[in-house]
């Protein structure tokens, strides 16, 4: 799939390169290593791009392709664009309104087509570009009147509840999970993009003193369940599920993708958990069994947010690698570690972070692991502004050349 015979990187035979490794074994041919090298960028609440909303068409695009030119100079060969930030879009879908983050208004044309540009721009940089969603969050407020008179949210009121002041679609009705597929795949229909990519959230992170009033959906669809945290993780299995096959009815080449929150349970709560003590566990909190989905095959590959310290007690990232290699072990789904960039150098982390060698040293451990097939930072504006230089030490220790994307 995907970048043979784009620019930056030679087509065809260059798949493999000659080696001179020493004695008696000048011109071997070994296949040049592949590795997922990748940076989010975050449009949600203009977090990286555009860096604030109302520039003009042309000046989106300029800071588009500068985090672009970034990334390539940085050796990374993934992008993963947020394109879908609260239930609206970065291309001119039939389902949603235009992104709020682009205008300054929700649903204004902006007169151009970022996700198109981005594939098209990306793509021509020899790298990949991955879409990334989010399925259920509507607003980051509690007013539907806020958003686009034409917002599905608007039109179906009953879709959609406020939680931890925020809005979400309900994950427990049928119709929701058919219409955020509907309207997610639509980009996968129209673009030449190479992965759908998901974040952390499914169910919403849990609120102190707040319940989730999904009671309706529940009196009315989980009856066959022994409680309600597994009907929601039911509900969750499904979209997964789901999507994975429409994905691969609609183009077989399209990778699948997910990056969870760095703990499925801990393991006083289930022995087969990771060595830590987190206050949010996937599987009780968000209702997400990131392991089944990995053991039913029904990812192609999964990002953890290891987004903690070598020897941070509470959640190690020595400690949570090898137990996600051991998950990852022959089930042919890709491993690529979620790194805490945006940590580095902010003076309210602990000391580790003020370190440039910390990422440099996650990557040094992770080579241990043949499982870890790569690493992807959060987020671009950190990648460009790299404040302490460990984004350079990352580079200057690991990539050495720009290398091509896992197949």
């Amino acid at each position: 799939m995907g970048l043979i015979g784009r620019r930056g990187f030679v087509a065809g035979a260059a798949l493999v390169a000659l080696a001179t490794t020493g004695a008696g074994t000048a011109g071997a041919v070994r296949k040049k290593p592949r590795a997922f090298r990748g940076m989010w960028l975050a449009t949600v609440a203009n977090r990286d791009w555009p860096s604030r909303t109302g520039l003009t068409a042309e000046q989106q695009r300029t800071e588009l392709l500068a985090h672009l030119d970034t990334a390539v100079e940085r050796r990374l060969n993934t992008v993963v664009l947020q394109v879908r930030p609260t239930a609206d879009a970065l291309w001119p879908s039939p389902y949603e309104p235009w992104a709020q983050c682009l205008t300054g208004v929700q649903g204004r044309d902006p007169g151009w087509d970022p996700l198109g540009t981005a594939v098209e721009e990306a793509h021509e940089r020899g790298m990949e570009l991955h879409a990334w969603f989010n399925p259920y969050r509507v607003a980051n407020h509690t007013d539907p009147a806020r958003l686009s008179a034409e917002h599905p949210a608007r039109l179906h009121p009953e879709w959609v509840l406020p939680y931890g002041r925020k809005l979400y679609y309900n994950p427990g009705l049928p119709e929701v999970r058919a219409f955020v597929q509907d309207a997610m795949l639509d980009a996968v229909h129209r673009y030449d993009i190479d992965a759908v990519h998901w974040d952390d959230y499914f169910y919403p992170y849990p609120v102190a003193g707040e319940a989730f009033a999904d009671d309706a959906a529940y009196e009315r669809y989980g009856g066959d369940f022994p409680d309600r945290a597994s009907w929601r993780r039911h509900n969750t299995d499904l979209l997964v599920s789901e999507t994975a096959a429409r994905i691969k009815e609609i183009k077989k080449h399209v990778a699948f993708g997910v990056s969870p929150f760095g703990v499925w349970r801990n393991v006083a709560t289930d022995p087969e958990g990771s060595e830590t003590r987190a206050g949010v566990q996937t599987y009780d909190d968000l209702y997400a069994d990131t392991r089944k989905w990995i053991r039913e095959g029904w990812i192609d590959y999964v990002v953890p947010q290891l987004y903690w310290h070598i020897g941070f007690a509470a959640a190690d990232y020595a400690k949570l690698l090898p137990w996600w290699d051991a998950v990852v072990r022959d089930t042919g789904v890709g491993l690529y570690i979620g790194e805490a960039l945006y940590k580095c150098g902010d003076p309210a982390q602990p000391a580790p972070w003020q370190d440039p060698r910390e990422l440099s040293r996650h990557l040094e451990l992770a080579q241990r692991y043949p499982t870890v097939g790569g690493h992807c930072y959060f987020s671009g504006k950190e990648v460009a502004a790299d404040r302490i230089g460990a984004m350079a030490a990352v580079v200057a220790d690991h990539y050495p050349t720009r290398v091509r994307p896992p197949r």
